[in-house]
């Protein structure tokens, strides 16, 4: 049986070697046959997947931080930053300085959304919706790394479906407020109505941070090329982008934002 250890493997495909150095002993090679492989250079680590999403967050913060000072910053943020999302999505290879740069502009358009709604809705909003981002976070980590929510095609062609279904109500509400056919804040997301909706968009985010996680999972395990791991981190940060938008909004139909 050929080892899975390439310390060990090289330890006996070498004619050489064998006469130059003294054969291991059986516990020396137990734990050789123990050791984890080594990693592969030029290959996605969880590190790296880690690092690079430290950098990516940090750049996030920075704009968040220009946006809550600026406000009025808002529409650049939102513009720009979608269309470096799109860009992004459909760039073939991934670009770290355009990934960074999406970070930065999204951050602007989070932290100018976060100040108005602190201002017109309660101040402890912002920090409420943060904690409630970060604890979404954590279960839906907890759920995949258990192995209680599975990652299968099925899930994902369910998921897929309810995505697209959430998509087509999102651009009728935009249309029915730009259409002035509603007259509350957040068009037709009221009331009651408006919690369930919100607290199905929260869970639909919470699924799709699970398809980032098994992404992740896969390609450490695959081995795929290091700079995918900006992709790994390019996906995490618009999924959490999303979750944080709509918890705020949740949150915001809960106290009775009008």
């Amino acid at each position: 049986m050929q080892s899975r250890n390439p310390v060990l493997s090289r330890a006996f495909s070498s004619p050489t070697s064998t006469y130059q150095t003294p054969p291991p002993s059986t516990e020396q090679l137990e734990q050789m046959y123990q050791a984890p492989p080594a990693p592969q250079a030029g290959r996605m680590t969880y590190d790296e997947v880690v690092t690079k999403g430290g950098i990516t967050f940090a750049v996030l913060l920075v704009g968040a931080v220009l946006g809550w000072q600026v406000p009025g910053l808002f529409w650049v943020g939102f513009l720009v930053g979608t269309v470096l999302a799109f860009v992004n999505i459909f760039k073939r290879e991934p670009s770290p300085a355009l990934i960074l740069a999406y970070a930065g502009f999204e951050g602007v358009f989070l932290g100018s959304i976060s100040q108005t709604m602190a201002n017109y809705i309660d101040p402890n909003i912002v920090p409420q919706a943060v904690i409630g981002t970060m604890g979404v976070f954590g279960v839906s980590l907890w759920l995949y790394k258990s192995g209680r929510v599975r990652v299968t095609p099925r899930f994902q062609r369910t998921l897929l479906m309810a995505m697209g279904g959430y998509l087509v109500f999102v651009i009728f509400n935009l249309i029915a407020q730009l259409a002035g056919w509603s007259d509350d804040m957040f068009g037709f997301r009221s009331g009651w109505l408006g919690i369930a909706i919100g607290l199905f968009a929260v869970g639909l985010a919470a699924f799709v941070l699970m398809l980032d996680f098994d992404f992740i999972d896969k390609g450490v395990r695959e081995g795929i090329p290091a700079k995918y791991a900006w992709t790994a981190v390019f996906g995490l940060t618009v999924t959490l982008v999303w979750l944080y938008i709509e918890m705020l909004r949740l949150l915001a139909i809960i106290q009775g934002g009008e």
